[in-house]
């Protein structure tokens, strides 16, 4: 502990624990084995920082409210990065208890933000190995799973949800309520209003789908034939080949009797997704354009 670091007599430490110069640390604070501040960091309130976790010089983790900041194991807290302070929904009211969840091995970077819930009965949760780049807005209530990418700027709103492996371009912003589903693209700049299925890729402003997040998939080790049968599904759902198709419900169950792409679980998966966007409190489907041209019946599907 530098001579120059305010570390609260009630705070826990843990062992080889190293707190930099100008640091402080309150009584509330729980902070884990191996941890490191770098100078000028803070925790505030009651907070708990898992095993092997950095903060960089001018983080700020919690704040003196009601309620609490859980962190897990082995996250990073970029500089200037402000993480688990009041969030800025005007409903909010100060005697509430407001919470955030952080799970391991996440890397949160300079000047990001992260707000805790809006209410005690709900919280902001960010599961594991997520890669949050600088500048980032993480808002009130967001539900942000794991192993997603999100590039410098991008801003989510409050109660977004956003499921697993996904990845946005710089800029990107999400409207509150929406719900962006797994392996699915957010170009850069794209101002996403509505939901987004699993496997999509969109882009615009509002975003419209333009196709399947295809290099994303080849990435993430995904087979040729589940590429292959989510394209097939995709030009089905998306891809007007015949003018008395009818609308998403009925292109939906074309393909629940579709005797080969109704077993693949990919497309069983994307179906559901498609389907869940019309669910009661949901934003609704994602813009999309009813493109006339020829189903490529090239697509192999053993």
């Amino acid at each position: 502990v530098h001579p120059t670091a305010i570390v609260h007599s009630q705070a826990t430490i843990g062992e080889y624990v190293s707190i930099g110069p100008f640091c402080s640390v309150g009584p509330g604070a729980k902070l884990g084995s191996g941890c490191t501040l770098h100078p000028n960091s803070h925790i505030f309130g009651n907070t708990h920082i898992g095993d092997n976790s950095t903060l960089f010089p001018g983080a700020i983790v919690g704040a003196d409210i009601p309620g609490e900041t859980v962190i897990g194991k082995n996250n990073s807290i970029g500089c200037y990065a402000v993480v688990g302070v009041k969030c800025q929904d005007l409903k909010y009211k100060d005697a509430d208890e407001c919470f955030l969840r952080i799970g391991d091995n996440n890397d949160i970077r300079e000047h990001a933000s992260v707000h805790r819930s809006s209410k005690s009965t709900d919280s902001t949760i960010i599961g594991d190995s997520n890669l949050i780049m600088g500048a980032c807005h993480i808002a009130h209530d967001v539900k942000l799973g794991n192993s997603n990418i999100l590039a410098n700027g991008t801003l989510l709103g409050g109660h977004v949800v956003v499921e697993n492996c996904i990845h946005t371009g710089g800029g990107a912003a999400v409207h509150q309520f929406c719900h962006i589903g797994s392996y699915s693209f957010l170009a850069g700049g794209s101002m996403v209003d509505r939901d987004v299925p699993m496997y999509m890729m969109v882009a615009g402003n509002r975003a419209e789908l333009r196709g399947l997040n295809l290099e994303g998939l080849r990435r993430r080790g995904f087979s040729e034939i589940e590429v292959n049968s989510l394209r097939r599904a995709y030009q089905r759902l998306f891809v007007n080949s015949d003018e008395n198709a009818g609308g998403i419900d009925d292109r939906l169950a074309i393909l629940d009797l579709d005797a080969k792409l109704s077993k693949v679980e990919v497309v069983l998966q994307m179906i559901k997704s498609v389907r869940d966007c019309f669910g009661e409190n949901r934003r609704g489907l994602c813009k999309f354009r009813q493109v006339t041209g020829i189903i490529d019946n090239a697509i192999d599907i053993p």
